[in-house]
């Protein structure tokens, strides 16, 4: 089933808000750039940014959760459907305990 470009939206904000940055971590505090197919794999959505500084650290910037978050607030509050807010928010307040987003 294909979903709506609202859906997918929502998705983005949620991955942004819940998402999990381990593999960026683990990218920074790497030795090495770890192959194609490693970096393929690795869950980066929130990474803004990456750059490798002068002295050979890596500087990882990430987009920001609070504002992800107000969005999401935003579109259940302005949803036209007292429903959908209700269970927006509701699937908002039991995402962060998802480890799948």
């Amino acid at each position: 089933m294909k979903k709506t470009e609202t859906e997918l939206v929502l998705n983005g904000l949620k991955k942004l808000a819940f998402g999990k940055v381990n593999d960026a971590v683990r990218l920074a505090f790497a030795e090495e750039i770890p192959p194609p197919e490693i970096l393929a794999r690795m869950q980066l959505f929130n990474v803004s940014s990456i750059k490798r500084v002068k002295g050979g650290g890596v500087e990882v910037q990430f987009f920001d959760r609070q504002k992800a978050l107000e969005k999401l607030y935003d579109y259940a509050l302005s949803s036209q459907s007292g429903k959908v807010s209700e269970s927006l928010l509701r699937a908002l307040t039991e995402s962060g305990n998802d480890d799948d987003v």
